[in-house]
This record gives structure tokens, sequence and C-alpha cells, in this order.
């Protein structure tokens, strides 16, 4: 695969890029708002894009004056998503093919992610892979969220890779930005919530693939 060359790690962001899960939180920020008497914003999901949980839920508290503990919040949060993590949500095509394939290669593996220890440990359980992962670390271990490089830098840290013979796969444009600002090589997944951003997306990544399927028919 001429995409790893020169590669000794891939890092993968978790929702939207290694499973199919951005959809959800779309639901349960309306459902969360709508029990407050809030209507969805149009532009939230693009404003809190790369925050880490707990940053999300201080964006939470200020923009819409929420009296509740920060705690409070990520814990509901936590519980609206338990189930669909552990149930109901998949891996995206291919995606544990290319775990497969990088391990069968001794390539190190490792998941850089926003979303909460908690939801990131339900998933990779549900779906078998939790074995493959060096390392997995979530934005709220790190000093900031993306679009810093904190998170990735970390990754790579654990793993013991350095940097520059690291490849990430992620699918927002913060994440993109994360990634190049840590001086790694970054790939963009398409997901349909990132649609809208495609092009800043496309511009920032190194290559864009719309399916992990997409690394096996051009091998």
């Amino acid at each position: 695969m001429q995409i790893l060359k020169d590669i000794d790690a891939i890092i993968f962001d978790l929702d939207g890029t290694l499973i199919d899960s951005m959809w959800i939180w779309k639901q349960i920020d309306i459902d969360f708002l709508e029990k407050r008497g809030i209507k969805l914003p149009h532009d939230l999901q693009k404003d809190i894009e790369g925050m880490s949980f707990t940053e999300t839920a201080q964006y939470f508290i200020e923009r819409f004056d929420l009296k509740e503990p920060l705690k409070e919040i990520q814990d509901e949060w936590n519980e609206m998503a338990k189930l669909f993590y552990r149930q109901k949500i998949k891996l995206k095509e291919e995606a544990k093919a290319l775990i497969e394939y990088a391990v069968s290669k001794n390539i190190k593996v490792g998941i850089g992610t926003s979303n909460s220890r908690e939801l990131l440990t339900e998933v990779v359980v549900a779906h078998g892979i939790h074995q493959y992962f060096g390392s997995m670390r979530t934005s709220c271990e790190v000093e900031k969220g993306k679009p810093h490089p904190d998170i990735f830098l970390k990754v790579a840290e654990d793993l013991e890779v350095t940097p520059k013979r690291c490849l990430v796969f992620e699918d927002t444009h913060a994440g993109v930005l994360a990634a190049k600002r840590a001086g790694m090589k970054v790939v963009a997944v398409y997901d349909a919530l990132s649609e809208d951003y495609q092009n800043e997306i496309k511009a920032d990544a190194d290559g864009f693939i719309m399916s992990f399927k997409d690394l096996f028919v051009k091998q």
C-alpha cells in the first residue's frame, strides 16, 4: 500500500473517521438543548468542531448560560450516547481491514479523539479492536483540543514514533489542521457532516478518500 511508505504509525481520529457516529452527536445536541427550551443554532457544529469533551461542555455553559456543573453536562452526554456507542454505531467501511493490515506490516496504530474516554472505550471494545491500539488518547488529556496539535503529538509520543513518520486519518478541517501542525502526513476521510467544508479539508490535507475501501482498490 503506497500510502504507508515511510510510515511507522497510523493515528486515527474516532468520530466520523474510524466510526460512523457524527450523526448521533447532532441529535444529542438537539435533544440536550431542546430539553432546556433552546433551539439548535445553525453554526453550533462548526463552532465546536475539534473541541475536547471538556472544552465543548464549557462552550455550552458559556454560550447557553447553563447553570449545571461541567461534569454533570458531560455525564448527561455520556449517558445519552452510551447505548449507541455500544450497540448501534458501526465502523467505517474497511476500517478494521486497514487496522489489521497495518499491524501485519508492523505499523503501530493509535487513536486521537475529541470524544470522552468512556465512549472511546465502549466503541472499540464493542467492535473487538481495542487490542490493536498502542495508544488511545482523548483531547481532555492534553492542554488544547484540535486544531491544536497536542493530541496527535501525545499519541506519537506514546507510540515512540517521530511525528514525520506518522500518518493521520481525519474527517474534519480542525483535525486536518491539528495533524499538519503536528508535522504529520494527513489523509482526509469523507463524512457527510463535514461535506460543507470539503474544499477547505481537501486544500489542507495531503490526500482525500471517500472510504478506506479506496486504499485497497488503489494499492
